[in-house]
């Protein structure tokens, strides 16, 4: 997938969110790892930097935001999902720079590239459910 650097960022941050989940180790050290990845030069650093602290200093609560929007229990939800819905939830929340349908568009676009099947259809449902209480006044 040929990416511009701020997409390149988005997928570092799934990339990093999907190990955390999973290995439970040490942001600092994941983020560093991923520092040294092929490639990770070309993507944009400080959305990189701004995505990585912010979903994992936040993950409970951004989890909280997206969950009344979900159709089961967090827990059942893919990693990979899950993390694309809180990269998506974070920047609806605390990235008003980023205009709603670009967040949307950018975690449906990461659920196509690294998800299952429908995955996409499943981003964008709750994202944009999350979207009109989060930005109303951008969304209404």
């Amino acid at each position: 997938m040929s990416s511009s650097p701020r997409r390149r960022a988005r997928e570092f941050a799934l990339q990093g969110l999907y190990q955390w989940l999973l290995s439970g180790n040490d942001p600092t050290a994941i983020r560093d790892q991923l520092a040294e990845s092929a490639g990770f030069a070309r993507c944009d650093n400080k959305l990189f930097d701004r995505l990585w602290q912010g979903v994992t200093a936040e993950y409970d609560a951004l989890q909280s935001a997206y969950a009344p929007y979900l159709d089961r229990k967090p827990g059942e939800v893919s990693p990979i999902e899950k993390s694309i819905l809180t990269i998506g939830a974070w920047e609806l929340l605390h990235a008003p720079d980023v205009p709603f349908k670009v967040a949307i568009n950018e975690a449906v676009e990461l659920a196509k590239a690294y998800g299952g099947t429908d995955g996409h259809k499943y981003v964008n449902g709750v994202l944009d459910k999350l979207a009109a209480t989060a930005r109303a006044a951008e969304a209404g």
